[in-house]
């Protein structure tokens, strides 16, 4: 008599990971799709399955996995979701004034030539230092430095133009001077 072959039979292992899912997520519904993502990661894993190897034992072990793999991404989107809320509360919205002014900012940005606008975004917005910005757009420090005065001189040019709106000095929006000690006079 040649020796029985073992067979990847899981539909006669049904019932048996049905009530293991069950006993994990204690939720019929969680547990029907735990036990489709199971034979779908079989199926897909198949190939790694040793002949005379316990069926049971693998499909469970593969279940298991499954089930600690969703809980550390659900906790990790929990995480993230409570983290995005403190922001949000942490900041309060602008006004009408300060939407627009940043929208203005955002298109005075925008008319900046591409290697200018690339320097001031990787220093003011990304926060790198000037040696780490230069790195990145892979040019000399000199020659970000230059790129950023030129950068802070059209931006300047343009909150001039912008700014003939208001008549105090304090109720001027200023831009943020970014690495450089540019004083207006008062």
């Amino acid at each position: 008599m040649a020796p029985q072959k073992s067979r990847f039979d899981v539909v006669g292992q049904l019932t048996a990971l049905r009530r293991y899912a069950r006993s994990l997520t204690r939720d019929d519904t969680n547990a029907e799709d735990l036990v489709h993502e199971t034979l779908l990661r079989a199926y897909e894993k198949r190939a790694s399955f040793l002949e005379g190897r316990a069926l049971k034992p693998w499909l469970l072990s593969i279940m298991h996995n499954l089930f600690v793999d969703g809980q550390r991404a659900r906790q990790a989107e929990k995480e993230r979701i409570e983290r995005a809320a403190r922001l949000q509360d942490s900041v309060s919205p602008g006004t009408q004034e300060q939407q627009v002014r940043l929208e203005q900012v955002r298109r005075a940005l925008e008319q900046l030539p591409e290697d200018q606008r690339a320097a001031i975004h990787l220093v003011a917005i990304e926060e790198l230092s000037f040696a780490e910005a230069a790195a990145v757009l892979d040019i000399p420090q000199g020659t970000l430095m230059s790129r950023l005065a030129r950068a802070r001189t059209a931006l300047r040019a343009l909150d001039d133009t912008s700014a003939q709106r208001p008549t105090t000095a304090a109720a001027r929006p200023h831009l943020k001077i970014v690495g450089g000690a540019d004083e207006q006079s008062h």
